[in-house]
C-alpha cells in the first residue's frame, strides 16, 4: 500500500489500513481538510466542482468526496466522467471556490488521487497545499449541521470545454475539415474515449479510428503514453491506415503523437510543434520545465521570443508563464498549456492546435518533425545510501561546473554548449534523477555518465 501526500494533492493505492493507502477514511479526511482550506480563503463561496477519470475505483472515491463536501456545507457540482482540463474549466465556469479531480493521471489502475484546484481552476500553490496537509494531520475541521448541508447537482461540462477550444482564434476548423484527415486515437479506456471523439467531430474530422475508447477503467496497456506502451496504435499507423495518431493518458492532460509511418513524433515535440504554430501567428515568450527539450528554446528564438525555464511541476510552469507573460508553455511529457484557453495542461487544446498546424503545412507528420532541431533525452538515476547528503552533493556539482551555465531553482541543471544535464532529488525514492539531452543519443548518455561518475566520486558511492 502507498499514500503520497503533496502540495498538489493526495494519491495512493486503493485499500489498506488507515494512513497506508487511499482508503475511505483517508479520502474523507483529506477532502474535509481541503474544504476547510477553501473556506478559510473564500468564506463566502459555497461551491466546489468534482470530476473524475474512468478508473475502477472512481465511483467509490467520487461518492466519498461528494458526500464529504456536502457534509462540510458545500454545494457540489459533479461533472461526472471528465478530463482534468474539463474540470479546471468547470471551476471557472461555475465560479466555484475550487475543484477536486479524481485521477491518478498515468499511474496504473490500483492508484487514484485527489488533485486539488483553487478558484481559478489551477493547482494549489505551495502555501495552500501545505495548509491542507496541516489541517488533515491535525484533523482541524468541523462538519455542517443539518440545516447547512450542501446540495448536489450533476452536469456535463464537456460541451462547454469543446466550445472553448473551437473559439480559440488559432483553431482553424475550416482548414482541418478541408484536409480530410484520418485520425487514429488511443484513449486507454478512460475519459479520453468520450472527449476526444467528440472534439474531433466538432473539428470536422469525419474519419476516426478508435482504439481503447470504452471508459471502463480497464487499461489495455500501461497508461503512461510512452513509446514502449503504444505498439498497437503504432502498428496501425505503420499499415498506412491514418494520417496521424493521438494518444492521451487517463485524465487527458498529456498528448503523444504518432507519425503516419508509425514512428513516434516524440512526447517532447508535442509542445514544440504546437508552440511553433502559435508563435508563427502570435510571437511571444514560452516556458517549459528544466527537464524539457532545448528545442522549445530554439523555436522560440527563431520567432523572436524569449524562453524561460521553470522548476518541474505544472504549478511552477504556470507561475513562470505568468511572470514572463508567456503565450504558450508546458512540459516535455506532452503537456500543452495555452493561456488563451486556460492555465492548465490540455490535450484537447493540443490536438486542435496541432491539426490546425498540420492542415496549414500541407505535409505529413514525419515531414513536420524534420523541421525541428533534433535532440535526444536520456533518463537515468543514481541510487543513494541513507547517509548521502544530497544537498551537499548537488552543491559540490554546482561548484565543479561553475564556469558553465548553471540553474539551481530545482536541483542542479548544467547547460553545456553541446547539451545539458539536470539532476533532481526524488521526493519518493532515495535516488537522484538524472536527465540529459544532446544532439545524439550517444552524446546524451555520455553527458549523463560523466555527471554520474562525478557524483559517485563526490559522495563516495
Amino acid at each position: 500500500m502507498s499514500l503520497v501526500k503533496s502540495i498538489s494533492g493526495i494519491r495512493g493505492t486503493i485499500g489498506g489500513r488507515i494512513g497506508e493507502g487511499l482508503n475511505p477514511v483517508d479520502i474523507v479526511r483529506f477532502t474535509a481538510a481541503y474544504a476547510t482550506q477553501r473556506r478559510h480563503n473564500l468564506p463566502n463561496n459555497n461551491c466546489i466542482v468534482v470530476g473524475r477519470d474512468a478508473r475502477i475505483s472512481g465511483q467509490m472515491v467520487d461518492l466519498l468526496v461528494g458526500g464529504t463536501l456536502l457534509g462540510m456545507g458545500y454545494d457540489v457540482v459533479n461533472i461526472g466522467l471528465a478530463t482534468t482540463p474539463t474540470t479546471e474549466l468547470a471551476v471557472v465556469g461555475n465560479q466555484a471556490a475550487g475543484g477536486i479531480i479524481l485521477t491518478a493521471s498515468h499511474n496504473p489502475k490500483q492508484w487514484n488521487a485527489l488533485k486539488l484546484l483553487n478558484e481559478k481552476g489551477e493547482f494549489l500553490n505551495d502555501a495552500e497545499g501545505k495548509e491542507v496537509l496541516h489541517i488533515a494531520d491535525t484533523e482541524d475541521f468541523s462538519f455542517a449541521e443539518v440545516d447547512n448541508i450542501g446540495t448536489l447537482t450533476y452536469t456535463d461540462y464537456l460541451p462547454q470545454h469543446i466550445n472553448n477550444v473551437l473559439q480559440l482564434q488559432l483553431v482553424d476548423t475550416t482548414a482541418i475539415r478541408n484536409a480530410e484527415f484520418t485520425v487514429a486515437i488511443d484513449c486507454v479506456n478512460s475519459v479520453g474515449g468520450i472527449a476526444i471523439p467528440a472534439l474531433l467531430k466538432a473539428l470536422g474530422v469525419n474519419n476516426v479510428i478508435c482504439l481503447n475508447c470504452i471508459p471502463n477503467g480497464h487499461f489495455p496497456h500501461n497508461p503512461e503514453p510512452l513509446p514502449q506502451h503504444l505498439t498497437e496504435i503504432s502498428d496501425l499507423l505503420r499499415q498506412g491506415k491514418a494520417d496521424v495518431g493521438f494518444v492521451v493518458d487517463p485524465d487527458v492532460d498529456r498528448l503523444a503523437i504518432i507519425c503516419e509511418n508509425g514512428d513516434m513524433f516524440g512526447e517532447e515535440y508535442t509542445l514544440v510543434s504546437v508552440a511553433d504554430y502559435v508563435l508563427s501567428h502570435t510571437p511571444g515568450n514560452t516556458v517549459s520545465n528544466l527537464s524539457s527539450t532545448r528545442a522549445l528554446a530554439d523555436v522560440t528564438r527563431r520567432h523572436g521570443g524569449n524562453y524561460n525555464a521553470a522548476a518541474v511541476g505544472e504549478v511552477n510552469v504556470v507561475t513562470q508563464m505568468k511572470n514572463t507573460n508567456a503565450i504558450i508553455g508546458g512540459e516535455g511529457n506532452g503537456g500543452v498549456i495555452y493561456p488563451a484557453s486556460h492555465y492548465g495542461r490540455d490535450a484537447l487544446v493540443g490536438i486542435a492546435l496541432f491539426l490546425s498546424h498540420l492542415a496549414h503545412k500541407h505535409c505529413t507528420v514525419s515531414q513536420l518533425k524534420q523541421e525541428y532541431p533534433l535532440y535526444f533525452i536520456s533518463k537515468n538515476r543514481l541510487d543513494l545510501t541513507p547517509e548521502t547528503d544530497v544537498e551537499a552533493l548537488l552543491k559540490a556539482l554546482k561548484e565543479k561546473y561553475k564556469n558553465e551555465r548553471v540553474n539551481d531553482i530545482d536541483g542542479v541543471k548544467i547547460d553545456f554548449s553541446q547539451g545539458w544535464v539536470h539532476l533532481r532529488k526524488s521526493n519518493t525514492e532515495p535516488i537522484i534523477r538524472i536527465y540529459s539531452e544532446a544532439a545524439t543519443e550517444k552524446e546524451a548518455q555520455a553527458l549523463a555518465l560523466q555527471l554520474i561518475s562525478d557524483a559517485r566520486q563526490i559522495a563516495n558511492l
